[in-house]
């Protein structure tokens, strides 16, 4: 599935979506669409017809009336137009208003009766869908999403990787979980996966950072919101752009490709991941020596009676294993998240072990 084959993004295959959060009024929209298009590198132009409010009271959009200052946004500027549907009847009024690609938001992901009304709606049609991931850190979840969309006979898929709810403060709005994007991309290599770096940030601060990340890790495109007076948004002003902010974040990002000809790279490359190879190698022995460690720990405790998780012996591990970690000058995060999983399936070793020797 090529991006280029349906969307025509240039010999980088590569999509830039941008506009605001919400659609609110008629010179809003083509104020915001005119200083996107001369920037002269977004092919679509988003806005939010339709907004899901947690709470009623807020904004919710304008509806019906605001497809119609789309279709004059695409008469006067040249920019598709996209917009997001959460129901049946959504879908329906899309189409006849002339959208040309639609989006499928995080809340309507997370709930696979509402994707398959969309799926049915969309039977026999031939528009790109883009499927936002789920709230929270669900692969399946978003992979059956779209795998709905795509049995409905939709062939020009996309995911939007907008990052998950955190049950943890961060600096961001939502936890990029950057492990379950790379993960959809490895099922399914052909899927482009374009990032949201608006809703992954809650704050127009670290869109720029955010949307490098994303092209390092070979994304397919972003979607950034952009408003051309943020601060009086009638919704998530704090995490939109101005045009003039989204041209210079797009001027400064450092487009990667995935690979080189170059000879002396690729020997260097070679010879690099040959040594990886070799320590992975060394790293999975290591993991089995340790395993018939615990697995011998786990016969001795039986023999004495001794329960299996000692805290104090824990404790003291991650002490040890911080120190050096900070010594050897690896982050504490990382070493913490690998000794929890091998500290983890050690007392799963020796719960079985204790459970043979009954």
């Amino acid at each position: 599935m090529d991006l280029t084959n349906w969307i025509g993004c240039g010999p980088d295959n590569f999509l830039i979506i941008s506009g605001p959060c919400g659609a609110e009024t008629r010179e809003q929209v083509l104020n915001t669409a005119r200083q996107i298009a001369e920037i002269g590198k977004v092919q679509v132009f988003r806005a939010g017809v339709w907004k899901p409010r947690t709470r009623p009271g807020g904004f919710e959009g304008m509806g019906v009336p605001a497809l119609q200052w789309l279709k004059e946004v695409k008469d006067r500027t040249g920019l598709k137009v996209m917009v997001e549907v959460a129901t049946q009847i959504h879908v329906e009024q899309c189409l006849e208003s002339g959208v040309d690609m639609l989006w499928i938001g995080a809340r309507t992901t997370s709930n696979p009766f509402s994707v398959q009304e969309i799926a049915w709606a969309l039977k026999g049609v031939d528009i790109p869908v883009l499927v936002k991931n789920p709230l929270n850190p669900d692969l399946n979840l978003w992979v059956g999403a779209i795998e709905r969309i795509h049995k409905a006979g939709i062939k020009k898929i996309a995911a939007v990787h907008r990052g998950f709810f955190p049950f943890e403060k961060t600096r961001f709005r939502n936890n990029p979980g950057w492990e379950i994007a790379i993960e959809l991309k490895s099922m399914f290599h052909e899927l482009p996966v374009i990032c949201d770096p608006s809703h992954m940030s809650g704050d127009a601060a670290w869109i720029g950072e955010l949307s490098q990340k994303a092209l390092d890790l070979n994304m397919n495109g972003l979607m950034i919101e952009c408003h051309f007076d943020p601060v009086h948004a009638l919704c998530d002003a704090k995490q939109q752009v101005t045009p003039k902010q989204l041209g210079e974040i797009l001027d400064h990002l450092k487009y990667r490709v995935e690979n080189s000809d170059d000879p002396q790279f690729q020997d260097i490359l070679r010879d690099v991941r040959n040594e990886i190879d070799d320590i992975d190698t060394r790293l999975l022995e290591l993991l089995s020596r340790r395993a018939k460690l615990s697995e011998k720990i786990g016969i001795e405790k039986f023999k004495k009676n001794i329960s299996v998780l000692q805290l104090k012996r824990w404790e003291k591990m991650q002490k040890n294993r911080l120190e050096l970690a900070k010594k050897l000058g690896l982050p504490d995060d990382f070493v913490m998240n690998l000794f929890q999983l091998v500290h983890k399936e050690s007392i799963a070793l020796q719960t079985r072990i204790m459970a043979q020797l009954r």
